[in-house]
């Protein structure tokens, strides 16, 4: 016991976790021993003595008045068992052991841990494994819950029946899944693996899980900042996204630096960096638009490379409906605005929550005044001032 202290603080190293969590689990376990070995129902605490690098077990009795019923075996805890009458001692017993006793006060009683035996041993250190391990596994999860919404990398080690593909993250284990791969995309055992952490989770046969995607929003928006020093920088910002993986997707980007251009700077010198990102998505089209705090305006840019003529915004009744945006556009701009198989204004839709419906006029028709138009270079009827210039 006199090397007590070390081998905690050895343990804590190697497991990757705090000295006061070995520690804690040192003395759950000891207290847990002490219930299996003498009595479950009387109380028991454990001490680590790190000046004398001592480990101490010991009963606690309290104090309480002479005619309190708990002496008598009479009350009973919350979940109707009996109080051992062993926890407790009168005030005037404990008045002969020390004066300066008080009702509330704790007596303990040192047990030697040494002398319960082998099989006391055997308890201890079952229990203290359980313990650790149930540290080790809180203090994974607190590390890589901090990293969802990031992105990974991970070596291939198995590809089940089902087509989920486990990855090996340092010293935990990634799932992903045959849904959140980009279609056509296939791994085998050994293939180096990015992705980004969607969900950790806790499973009975394997264990802790992360969850990995390649299909999320917020795993091209991980590939851009890893290629966009600006975004990394958060010069630019990604206010939101929207993807169909491995065909399209949409992002809105917006700057508070007047003289950054959020879309120039991201799409890069003749297209490089949306170019880079593009690759790693199995081909992916990658649309930039400029966001705008103007609902109207933000429709009408995430609709491009259609030219909308105006945009009317109806709130939803709701609170979790969505936003209906009537979008008003010209006949030869429609299958612009709707996209190859639906999926610019899918995507449009996506990127800026709101149920877009297209309402297609004629070419000369005249926009209603109640809805939003978008502004076009205006034409000058009046002459008159014009002409005066020329006599």
């Amino acid at each position: 016991m006199d090397k007590i202290i070390d081998i905690l603080d050895s343990i804590a190293y190697e497991k990757g976790i705090k000295a006061e969590n070995v520690e804690t689990a040192l003395k759950e376990a000891l207290i847990k021993t002490g219930e299996k070995m003498v009595d479950h129902t009387l109380i028991f605490d454990a001490e680590i003595d790190r000046k004398n690098k001592r480990l101490k077990l010991f009963q606690k009795i309290e104090v309480v008045k002479d005619d309190d019923k708990r002496l008598l075996g009479e009350e009973v805890d919350q979940y109707d068992n009996i109080i051992n009458p062993e926890n407790f001692i009168p005030l005037s017993e404990a008045k002969e052991i020390d004066a300066d006793l008080d009702i509330g006060d704790f007596l303990d009683y040192d047990l030697e841990f040494e002398n319960m035996g082998r099989n006391a041993a055997t308890i201890l250190h079952n229990n203290f494994e359980y313990r650790l391990q149930r540290y080790i596994e809180e203090n994974l999860v607190s590390k890589y819950k901090s990293k969802i919404g990031k992105i990974i990398n991970g070596t291939v080690t198995r590809v089940d029946r089902a087509e989920n593909t486990f990855v090996e993250i340092g010293e935990v284990k990634g799932m992903l899944t045959r849904k959140s791969r980009i279609k056509g995309e296939t791994f085998k055992v050994g293939d180096t693996l990015k992705a980004v952490v969607k969900a950790v989770t806790i499973d009975k046969s394997n264990g802790l899980i992360i969850e990995l995607s390649r299909t999320s929003p917020k795993f091209l928006e991980a590939l851009l900042a890893l290629e966009v020093p600006e975004l990394k920088d958060e010069r630019i910002t990604i206010e939101a996204s929207a993807r169909i993986p491995g065909s399209r997707a949409k992002i809105a980007l917006s700057t508070v630096e007047t003289q950054i251009d959020p879309i120039g700077s991201v799409v890069g010198v003749k297209g490089v960096r949306i170019s880079a990102v593009s690759q790693q998505l199995h081909g992916e089209n990658i649309d930039c638009v400029e966001y705008s705090t103007i609902p109207e305006m933000f429709v009408a840019r995430a609709l491009s490379p259609a030219i909308i003529k105006s945009v009317q915004i109806i709130k939803s009744a709701g609170q979790d409906g969505k936003d209906k945006a009537i979008v008003t556009i010209s006949s030869d701009q429609k299958s612009k605005a709707i996209g190859k198989s639906g999926l610019n204004i899918r995507l449009a839709s996506m990127l800026t929550k709101c149920e877009i419906e297209l309402n297609e006029v004629a070419d000369n028709s005249k926009v209603s005044d109640e809805s939003t138009a978008i502004p076009n270079e205006e034409k000058t009827k009046d002459t008159s001032e014009l002409e005066a210039l020329f006599k």
